[in-house]
């Protein structure tokens, strides 16, 4: 089975440093210096489809743009690229999110992916108006893709939840094809959510044996519903022709935040209530002595960043070996980003997919579904040299 690789659309902006921030710590403007235009949103999603990447995750969250709206502005921009579109499923009614999705998937041709976020933060709920608490989220979160489904399979629908109810719910049309479901989580009730309704089980980028054991809980819980699932995983990346380039990169990075953005951003995690969160924390704890955790697994992008926190950092076979050393147990998809989004872009593709090529895990698109189906080096979009240069 070939590998899946997704890119990241940096709708909070962009930078080549750490674009900080989620989760309980506030974004600093000074993060970003490149700010997300449609121009330069599309400049990544162009690039992103011509070296070969599935898709592309659009994050949720009010220090971003809106998902649904930033993609759909980049459809005509592309050809074959999907649209991994994060939503929160408290903040819209199921019928509404299950029309959106169809009209989406008939307006890209069937680019849509869906990555359902509970939302872990309450306070951030609560600016919403949403005042559940976190396991009545994630309740509500299965009752909203009960529903979802069930539309999707043209069904006339009728359910009264604890959390949501609808009668007489129908589609006009519904989506083709059916948009796949990814979502994360590290509590168990998440983990039952996942087992219960998704097709994709993300994780965040903890060390390898951290991540077999989180896939074998929600395979076991899965099996219990006759269900089987794929297993994706979120993870930046540097990397370079040598280690010693992709290193001197990541210290670069670390160069360019103060101790004071540390512990700020640090102290913000800690109000947070995401288990994701806490473990991603835990890999460092606000420490930049021992931050490679694993060979070639970097927790430094987590000492300012919420969410994913780690990146794999080598030479373009070291990444490559990572990668195949996550396959091997469990993971088949894989989502990336880099700063900034634009070169890293262009990085990975022309030095770590060819070798996974060679080395028989992955195979580029299809020349008929509108890519070339090759990785060889291209020139950058125009404008993204200008971008550059204005740092």
């Amino acid at each position: 089975m070939s590998l899946t690789f997704h890119w990241f659309l940096p709708t909070s902006g962009d930078s080549r440093g750490i674009v900080g921030g989620g989760h309980g710590a506030a974004q600093d403007a000074a993060d970003r210096t490149r700010e997300p235009t449609v121009d330069y949103l599309a400049q990544i999603a162009r690039a992103a489809d011509r070296l070969g990447f599935e898709g592309v995750l659009t994050p949720t969250g009010t220090w971003c743009e809106d998902a649904w709206l930033a993609t759909s502005a980049l459809i005509a921009q592309t050809e074959r690229l999907k649209f991994l579109v994060a939503f929160r499923p408290g903040l819209t009614s199921p019928t509404l999110a299950a029309q959106m999705a169809t009209t989406f998937q008939r307006l890209s041709g069937g680019r849509l992916l869906l990555n359902v976020v509970t939302g872990g933060e309450s306070a951030e709920q609560r600016g919403h108006g949403d005042f559940l608490d976190k396991d009545a989220r994630y309740a509500r979160t299965g009752e909203f893709l009960e529903i979802v489904s069930r539309l999707w399979d043209a069904e006339t629908v009728d359910f009264a939840g604890t959390h949501l109810r609808v009668e007489g719910a129908r589609l006009g049309r519904v989506p083709e094809p059916r948009p796949q479901v990814y979502f994360g989580g590290s509590s168990p009730a998440a983990l039952d959510v996942a087992a219960r309704h998704v097709d994709t089980y993300l994780t965040w980028g903890e060390p390898p044996d951290a991540v077999a054991a989180k896939i074998a809980a929600v395979r076991e819980r899965a099996a219990a519903h006759g269900r089987t699932l794929r297993f994706g995983i979120r993870l930046h990346v540097i990397t370079r022709d040598t280690a010693a380039q992709a290193w001197a990169e990541a210290d670069r990075l670390l160069s360019r935040i103060s101790p004071d953005a540390i512990a700020k951003a640090q102290a913000g995690f800690a109000t947070s209530e995401s288990e994701g969160q806490r473990r991603m924390r835990e890999l460092h704890n606000g420490r930049t002595d021992a931050l490679e955790i694993h060979p070639n697994l970097w927790a430094g992008v987590g000492l300012v960043r919420g969410g994913a926190g780690t990146a794999l950092v080598g030479s373009h076979a070291e990444v490559a070996d990572r990668i195949e050393e996550y396959h091997r147990i469990g993971i088949d998809e894989f989502v990336l980003s880099g700063y900034p989004h634009l070169e890293e872009a262009y990085w990975f593709a022309e030095g770590v997919l060819p070798l996974l090529r060679e080395r028989g895990r992955w195979t580029p698109p299809s020349p008929s579904t509108g890519s070339t189906g090759s990785v060889a080096p291209m020139a950058a979009d125009a404008g993204a040299t200008d971008a550059a240069a204005r740092l």
